[in-house]
């Protein structure tokens, strides 16, 4: 797995640079739909990612957000999920909270990942058996999730664009005093691995499964614990490109906790 973990690390760094060109100059914003924007970093960093990726591992799936599906990637046991920008609203304020990111999920978990925020250089990463790190600059520093249990010391991060009633009642339910914002799912779960934070919650079926890939595997590595609303498994390279049953990333110590008290939300407000 060293070749993949390498390899995927050496293209995150490149698609940043891809995509700090263009947060440099003046940027051209599409919509695919109703508050999904896409720009044409997304597009340029999406053509080189899938393009190397292709010629590295030629035998492997690829799914990536600004790429039509390939139904052909479901009959492969390794499938790279490839977000080329997560944070693409925070991109476009200008803010840093956007990132690289790149995961392989053998067959239908998430294995191998890699984070890259190119404002601040930070690189996440992880893979089987290899432990999580945290490179920047010269530096690199294993991650490890807290060990805090006691919710009323246990910090949530947030979603900056997308602010959650459900969220804030679960948030309430578990007597959470601290409270931290970013944009990117991959930062979020950056924020948990570094214990600046201890868990992350989404209620619907905002993300995909590129959005989760890479982070999971990170988490996983530094001790963490991903799932669904239910506390089931992520499963990947599904037909279904959304993880419609949300998702709960936590330091592990509460992970039940944060699910039941998602679950008496969402029973409340159905």
């Amino acid at each position: 797995m060293k070749a993949e973990l390498e390899g995927a690390k050496a293209l995150a760094i490149r698609a940043g640079a891809i995509l700090m060109e263009h947060f440099s100059g003046t940027v051209a914003v599409h919509w695919k739909g109703p508050d999904n924007p896409v720009t044409a970093a997304d597009r340029e960093a999406s053509q080189f990612l899938v393009s190397e990726l292709k010629g590295l591992f030629p035998g492997d799936g690829i799914l990536c957000e600004e790429v039509p599906d390939e139904p052909t990637r479901l009959s492969k046991p390794r499938v790279w999920m490839v977000d080329p920008m997560d944070g693409t609203k925070e991109f476009i304020s200008r803010r840093d909270e956007f990132a690289v990111m790149i995961g392989l999920a053998i067959n239908g978990r998430a294995a191998l990942g890699v984070v890259y925020q190119p404002v601040t250089g930070k690189l996440y990463y992880a893979a089987p058996g290899m432990d999580a790190f945290l490179e920047e600059g010269r530096t690199t520093i294993p991650l490890r999730v807290s060990a805090e249990s006691d919710p009323a010391k246990m910090t949530i991060v947030l979603s900056r664009s997308h602010h959650s009633s459900r969220v804030d009642a679960i948030r309430q339910r578990l007597a959470i005093g601290r409270a931290l914002s970013t944009g990117s799912i991959g930062l979020k779960i950056g924020m948990i691995c570094e214990r600046r934070a201890h868990f992350y919650v989404n209620t619907g079926g905002g993300t995909c499964q590129w959005d989760s890939c890479a982070p999971e595997a990170i988490l996983v590595q530094a001790g963490g614990r991903m799932t669904d609303l239910y506390n089931a498994p992520l499963e990947y390279n599904r037909n279904e490109l959304r993880n419609s049953r949300g998702v709960v990333a936590s330091s592990g110590t509460i992970h039940e906790n944060i699910v039941e008290a998602a679950q008496s939300v969402l029973n409340r407000q159905a």
